[in-house]
């Protein structure tokens, strides 16, 4: 079978925006997704461009997929478990198949490290867990919030969120090393209150707000806890193809989103980049028309 001109690899805001793109410029191409998107995690979100009154992540994708559908491009569901180079092309399997193509397109986004509770989804809808406060800490100004991760890490996004509010707290996990001094001096500075007991659980009550029980029986309860545990990129498949990564496991990419392996491109979470939708957007357009122009030129 001739090879696809290109295989995106996810089905999120920057693998659907691509899809778009490459589709509009009449070429073959296929999406893959496993359908684990990030983005469907946004209640609502009031930053992006375009929508004033915001948009939730679940009718950002639907209409992104619509678009794309109206040129030809159709969404196939699946995991790509393998990809390499062969014979000058790029060999991806999945589900017990093999897709090669001329340039493929990653665009697998990242796992956040999501807090141990019940009724994680649901806390999320309601605004008592938040995962973005580039994206919606605007939400919470003058509201009781607080910042749970490692203190040494989680303190800069505790920095970041005294932006938007007095009433702020961070709390930490198990094992979590001691703040040192220096670290708590910055938090007085700021005015940020810190709880050097470990969080033994958190849970959803009625209000809504999010109930925080520490190792020593306490509970807090908070308007919104922001979750500062970590997250994972989903650059496997990219490593395996050969391309370079940062110590976070980001894909390191040009200009115009070339990877360091010829005809692979990378666009979105599982970047080096500032995770944000407009940015994924940013990046799958730039992609994608990178793709077009190098498969005329090749």
């Amino acid at each position: 079978m001739e090879p696809l001109d290109c295989l995106v690899i996810g089905a999120g805001p920057a693998g659907l925006t691509a899809a778009v793109y490459l589709a509009r410029f009449r070429r073959r191409i296929a999406i893959l997704d496993a359908g684990r998107s990030r983005a469907s995690y946004i209640a609502r979100t009031r930053n992006y461009p375009g929508f004033p009154e915001g948009i939730s992540g679940d009718e950002l994708l639907a209409r992104l997929r619509q678009q794309a559908e109206r040129y030809g491009a159709q969404v196939t569901p699946g995991l790509v478990e393998h990809l390499r180079r062969e014979e000058g092309l790029l060999v991806a399997e999945c589900d017990g198949r093999k897709l090669a193509a001329r340039a493929v397109l990653v665009a697998t986004g990242l796992v956040d490290k999501e807090p141990e509770m019940t009724s994680l989804r649901e806390a999320v809808d309601a605004g008592c867990i938040r995962l973005c406060p580039i994206c919606d800490g605007h939400e919470v100004i003058d509201r009781k919030v607080a910042v749970y991760g490692p203190a040494r890490s989680a303190l800069s996004h505790a920095l970041f969120m005294r932006t938007f509010t007095r009433d702020l707290t961070l709390v930490v996990p198990r094992g979590d090393a001691p703040l040192d001094a220096a670290g708590r001096r910055r938090l007085e500075r700021a005015g940020i209150g810190f709880i050097a007991e470990a969080v033994s659980g958190i849970s959803l009550v009625e209000g809504p707000r999010a109930r925080v029980r520490l190792e020593d029986g306490r509970e807090i309860e908070f308007e919104t806890v922001y979750p500062s545990l970590g997250s994972r990129q989903r650059s496997e498949l990219a490593i395996e193809a050969g391309a370079r990564v940062n110590e976070a496991g980001e894909i390191v990419c040009d200009a115009h989103q070339r990877t360091s392996v010829p005809g692979l491109y990378a666009a979105g979470d599982v970047v080096a980049s500032l995770n944000q939708l407009s940015v994924a957007v940013g990046h799958a357009a730039i992609a994608a028309t990178a793709i077009h122009n190098a498969l005329d030129a090749g």
